[in-house]
């Protein structure tokens, strides 16, 4: 007969494997990457059998949520003892990000999690959209607090400003390892905190207004981050463009459901339904699938000749959240492409790095034109910079799309991004 000590010792030992293992992957993870890393790597590292460790966990994915749960777990002791430590109303933000910083390995592996997690069917997808309720609740609650102290100006939306906020340090953590020598997380932050305590479109009094016009000269074109030589190209049989067609979407598709590491060109020539050599003949190496899928994206995201072109550079900032209305309606799946592979390129070798690096690099100058130009017209108060608010608004745009992908009743991507860039360009 079993006895309940001998059931307990079990459960221990289990408990005491099961933890040896998320230390050895969280080890792994940091030092080599979660893509190069493998369970059987895990399993060597925590000295247990291959089988033995998927009778704690069935897939990497899972590894890799309970590692990043225990970072969420030691983020919301810290978020507590500095909030109980604060002062009534102080803003704790640029604090708890600094300490992120300083935890080797957290930036990476949360990037990894939360662009993989965000298809629905990710172990951790469900854990991912629960931690982001959480978060609203706390950080809702501290803006509440700041309000009532003057931290923040009492006419200030703390329900919005939670969810705008949260996408945007989500998305200053992902770019930072992209472009670590020009977005500094913790500097934002502090920035975006100082100016919560004004009024909303507040602009000084005293400050000299615009001499001159509105400048005649065009704006800056659309974005292209996709190196010319990776685009589709036209020519070619009918039939060949319509397959290759078909295996850009199946691409997409499975690297926004699985991710590029764990998607074969064998999983990609079955979805198709047709052999690899096939597949081959049409993209030589799965490398320059994706450049092609990247590509595919850049030209759906580029290609919106609905919506109406823009006379001002303000205006032009301001129909941006058209055009997040009407991807998110017409293209919800470049949305999932982008999220998953922007975080999953954060590693120097993963093939798409340097085109996230590129294409962060080349969104930044663009908005930065854009708010240059608008400070210039007079639509930009004098006291906002066009570098930060342009580093804030493609920050907050990724952070609200990754929202959105986890829960999309609650999240509102167009009306966030109005809603914000009504603040920062109140209509006269």
């Amino acid at each position: 007969m079993t006895t309940a000590a001998a059931t307990g010792t079990r459960q221990t030992r289990a408990a005491a494997t099961r933890q040896r293992i998320v230390v050895a992957a969280r080890e792994l993870f940091v030092a080599n990457g979660y893509r190069a890393t493998s369970l059987r790597d895990i399993a060597a590292a925590a000295s247990v059998s291959h089988p033995g460790l998927l009778g704690h966990f069935a897939s990497k994915d899972e590894v890799l949520a309970e590692v990043v749960a225990g970072f969420e777990e030691d983020n919301e002791k810290a978020l507590d003892e500095i909030t109980s430590d604060a002062e009534p109303g102080e803003l704790v933000s640029a604090t708890i990000a600094a300490r992120n910083a300083r935890t080797e390995g957290y930036l990476e592996l949360f990037a990894a999690l939360t662009g993989e997690a965000s298809s629905p069917e990710h172990p951790a997808h469900e854990r991912m959209r629960e931690r982001y309720g959480r978060l609203r609740d706390s950080t809702r609650e501290l803006l509440d607090d700041a309000r009532q102290h003057g931290t923040m100006d009492a006419e200030r939306d703390a329900a919005g400003e939670t969810v705008r906020h949260m996408a945007g340090w989500d998305g200053l953590q992902l770019i930072s390892q992209y472009l670590p020598d020009r977005v500094d997380v913790v500097s934002v932050l502090e920035e975006r905190e100082a100016l919560w305590a004004l009024p909303l479109g507040w602009r000084d009094p005293d400050a000299a207004p615009p001499t001159h016009t509105p400048s005649s000269a065009p704006l800056p074109e659309p974005l292209q981050a996709t190196p010319p030589q990776a685009l589709e190209p036209s020519s070619g049989y009918a039939v060949g463009r319509r397959r290759r067609a078909q295996i850009l979407a199946d691409a997409m598709r499975l690297f926004a459901q699985d991710g590029y590491g764990d998607t074969s060109l064998q999983d990609i020539a079955a979805a198709v339904g047709v052999s690899k050599s096939t597949l081959l003949h049409h993209y030589s190496s799965k490398e320059l699938l994706l450049s092609a899928v990247l590509a595919e994206r850049d030209r759906s995201i580029t290609s919106r000749a609905d919506l109406p072109p823009a006379d001002t550079a303000a205006e032009a900032l301001r129909s941006i959240a058209g055009g997040a209305r009407v991807n998110a309606q017409r293209e919800p799946g470049l949305i999932e492409v982008y999220a998953v592979l922007s975080c999953e390129a954060v590693p120097a070798a993963h093939p798409a790095h340097d085109y996230f690096a590129v294409r962060f690099a080349l969104v930044i100058d663009h908005f930065a034109e854009l708010f240059r130009r608008a400070q210039d017209d007079g639509a930009l108060a004098a006291h906002r910079d066009p570098e930060h608010e342009a580093v804030w608004l493609v920050a907050m745009w990724d952070g609200l799309q990754y929202q959105w992908l986890y829960d999309r009743d609650a999240v509102d991507v167009a009306a966030q991004l109005r809603a914000h860039l009504d603040d920062v360009l109140p209509p006269r």
